[in-house]
């Protein structure tokens, strides 16, 4: 179908995509790889979107008459260099104002011919021919003759007056393709300091981003919305008047949403893929959205990659059956640790194989000589060798068929420069088998194991004795997938109250990635919560990793992530001002958190939101109204000024009559009244008692308008029960009348969420202890109590909101 329609409200938007694949056809015949800016305007009236200025292309070597040129309005007109090598034209005297006369415009447009090689020749030699890019080599009139030889003329362009030039009154709107994530479109502040912009303005001001398959125009307007940019051009800063309507916002990012899925590597009947299309600037006139400036460039399709057989995850992860090769008979190696920890997790020896040659059993696990003496095909094998093994395995694996899921153990695949033919072997043997729609799934290499507690297994490689401690009783309905092993076991042992459900070392994504294991646990009935730790996609993966969790999120399942290696915005962009418009890290960042999962900045944030989103997961969260309260005075002011920030913010809860009625009769009754004002937050004083304390948190958190609930439980409290000291009997937190036995009893019946804070040294560690066990998330500071509970609320309202709107 050639034309897209895409109607919303009183707008409708059509595109003419056959007229589009024509301008590409066109250039791709020339040995083009990028569009003339007269070519963009053209693409852009076929959009169905935009109003592009009148132009004329005056071809280098043509006679220019009068009559050509003389059908301009106005009093100026814009003359422009078309050339494919020179994107920043005005850098080398490219775009000039000129009369609108036939004399000036033939002028300017001699001069420019001779003078912009000139410069664009300066430029390159000046930079030490490191931009040189098919000039390369060239230098002085060799340089200059290539340059001008390019050169397509110039275009005449009408001159607009816009209706005001003030700072924030230009636009920038741009797709682009990215390895990762697909097609992205940013909106922003417009300009040459587009790139100044996204670096100095506080995160999503300046400019915003988003993935085209996961949003709309409507959709990508409310993001839009919340910037600078909007704020100025709708006329809502001071001394400003609204230059375009919302509609015509929304009707332009539908178009360019449309365009980018259209040509998309994502879109498999795709013709060309747009690797950049940006406009900079649109400026308004009389509420038109004219662009003044417009690039793009574009590409043939790749190649689709191999399609994974995905489904045998189950079989990693819920395996019946298990064989490993690498298992010493005579030292505890990192096989023989594998052996135990697996057997040691309850998974059945009967069950399980090994490969070594001239030995019958280990540790009471029968051995075979080879892959080739397996009697049945196994539902996991593990390879616990030295890197040079692997691809001869591999072989062995595929040829023989003899499993379903493999994990690759070993580090040397990839890791290194030494290393990446091996890889690049072992990934070309397994998408061969992939390509004819067999072999099993790899896990790794570089993978420090999986410990499955649903899959009563635990490869990792690590001595129990080393190995956190989890907490008792049974596991929570949670996944920890980590690109890095260490990161996993290191977060683990600092928070071991942390006891998901799987926990999956992806190492370097030879095969299985981030995407295709959080897509799995999207539909598993096994958890409800996802923490992710990232360094990087494979292509296309980032995109495939948002849509499982844009789908777990629609299923009422929780995401939270962190993404390593972040870098500054703006700091690569070589071709146009989208790219540092958009740069890596913060497409990554929009990206996941418009999916629905909730972003951390550092690993301790990253700990506190999956601690969380494990044990508040059940709760009912309807707001952002906190109620809080402590017996310490200056931790309820820092709670209540914690609760902004760039990212996330909460309120303090307005308390109902009711609420307050019952906190002042709670006073009354503990002989507090005289001391305690009864506000929010509420400072009961160091005079309230462990009882007092659970009281407070009881009443606040049935109130009506309170969302959530922190208290401060003033571990140095005279009347506090907060010591595991058994000669100061006043002060056990075994005592039945404790905090910790009061919130392990009052917690379930609570549908509000709670957390706790104990800020005191090392003497209160078993307090913080006894509480988590007890089911209440604690911290050691009010501040970054509030900021974690803050930033998880607003997680979750998002998510709430990205059902609501997809019905879900």
């Amino acid at each position: 179908m050639s034309t897209n329609c895409h109607a919303f409200g009183s707008v409708e938007v059509s595109i003419d995509f056959t007229a589009i694949t024509t301008l590409f056809k066109q250039a791709h015949a020339e040995g083009r790889d990028t569009l003339f800016e007269y070519e963009v305007y053209d693409l852009l009236r076929q959009s169905g979107a935009e109003t592009p200025p009148r132009a004329i292309l005056l071809e280098r070597g043509a006679r220019i008459a009068d009559e050509t040129i003389s059908g301009m309005t106005g009093d100026k007109v814009v003359l422009k260099i078309v050339s494919p090598t020179i994107i920043h034209k005005t850098e080398v005297g490219g775009v000039r104002v000129v009369e609108n006369t036939p004399d000036k415009i033939r002028s300017a447009w001699r001069r420019m011919l001779y003078e912009v090689p000139e410069r664009s020749a300066d430029m390159i030699e000046r930079r030490g021919g490191d931009s040189a890019g098919p000039y390369a080599g060239l230098t002085g009139e060799s340089l200059i003759t290539a340059i001008s030889r390019d050169i397509r003329g110039v275009l005449l362009v009408e001159f607009m007056q816009p209706d005001s030039q003030a700072f924030g009154n230009e636009l920038i709107v741009g797709i682009r393709r990215t390895r990762e994530f697909g097609m992205i479109l940013g909106a922003g502040l417009g300009g040459t300091d587009t790139e100044l912009y996204a670096e100095r303005f506080r995160k999503g001001q300046a400019v915003v981003a988003s993935s085209t398959s996961l949003t709309d125009g409507e959709t990508f307007f409310e993001l839009f919305r919340k910037t600078l940019s909007y704020k100025k051009l709708a006329g809502l800063t001071r001394g400003q008047r609204r230059i375009v309507t919302d509609e015509q916002l929304i009707e332009c990012f539908t178009s360019f949403i449309d365009m980018a899925n259209q040509y998309s590597p994502d879109n498999p009947d795709a013709p060309f893929i747009i690797e950049e299309l940006e406009i900079n600037p649109f400026a308004y006139a009389d509420y038109l959205m004219v662009p003044l400036d417009g690039m793009c460039r574009f590409s043939k399709p790749d190649a689709l990659p191999a399609t994974r057989p995905v489904e045998k995850i189950d079989r990693l992860l819920h395996p019946s059956s298990m064989g490993i090769v690498g298992v010493s008979s005579s030292r505890m190696n990192f096989g023989r640790i594998i052996l135990n920890n697996v057997l040691k997790a309850g998974f059945d020896k009967e069950e399980c194989v090994i490969i070594r040659p001239g030995v019958d059993a280990i540790d009471g696990v029968r051995c075979v000589d080879s892959l080739s003496a397996l009697d049945r095909k196994l539902d996991l094998f593990v390879v616990a060798v030295g890197a040079g093994q692997v691809p001869a395995l591999v072989d062995d694996l595929i040829d023989l068929d003899c499993a379903e899921s493999v994990m690759l153990i070993p580090g040397g695949l990839g890791e290194t420069a030494e290393s990446e033919e091996r890889a690049r072997t072992v990934i070309k043997k397994i998408n061969a088998a992939h390509d004819l729609g067999g072999g099993p799934v790899f896990l790794g290499g570089n993978c420090m194991g999986v410990v499955s507690r649903p899959g009563a297994y635990d490869t990792w490689f690590i001595p129990e004795e080393k190995l956190p401690k989890f907490s008792s009783g049974r596991h929570h309905r949670a996944a920890f997938i980590s690109q890095s092993g260490a990161f996993m076991l290191t977060r683990l042992s600092q928070c071991p109250i942390l006891d998901p459900a799987y926990m999956i070392s992806v190492g370097n994504q030879t095969d299985l990635t981030l995407g295709d294991l959080v897509t799995y646990f999207a539909d598993s009935d096994e958890v409800d919560v996802l923490a992710v730790y990232a360094e990087g996609f494979n292509d296309m993966d980032g995109l495939d990793f948002c849509k499982g969790v844009r789908q777990a999120v629609l299923k009422g399942k929780e995401v939270i992530f962190y993404k390593a290696g972040r870098t500054p915005e703006g700091k690569t962009a070589t071709s146009g001002h989208t790219a540092s418009l958009a740069g890596d890290y913060v497409v990554c960042e929009s990206c996941v958190r418009q999916a629905g999962a909730v972003v951390a900045q550092s690993f301790t944030q990253f700990e506190n939101l999956f601690m969380l989103a494990e044990r508040l997961h059940d709760k009912t969260i309807l707001g952002n109204r906190l109620a809080a309260v402590s017996g310490a005075g200056f931790e309820a002011v820092g709670m209540a000024d914690s609760i902004q920030s760039d990212d996330y913010s909460m309120e303090l809860a307005p308390l109902s009559k009711e609420t307050k009625d019952r906190l002042a009769s709670l006073c009354e009754k503990n002989r507090l009244a005289s001391l305690v004002t009864v506000t929010n937050p509420l400072d009961i004083t160091p005079g309230a008692n462990d009882q007092v304390h659970a009281d407070a948190v009881r009443i606040l958190a049935e109130g009506n308008s309170v969302d959530a609930v922190v208290v401060g439980l003033d571990p140095l409290s005279p009347v506090m029960r907060t010591l595991a000291d058994p000669e100061h009997a006043e002060f056990q937190l075994d005592d039945e009348r404790s905090i910790t036995n009061l919130l392990e009893e009052l917690l379930p019946g609570l549908d509000t969420p709670v957390i706790g804070v104990v800020d005191g040294g090392r003497l209160y560690d078993p307090l913080v202890d006894r509480l988590k066990e007890a089911g209440l998330c604690t911290f050691r500071t009010s501040d970054q109590a509030v900021a974690a509970l803050a930033q998880y609320i607003d997680g979750r309202l998002n998510a709430e909101r990205i059902r609501r709107l997809a019905g879900a």
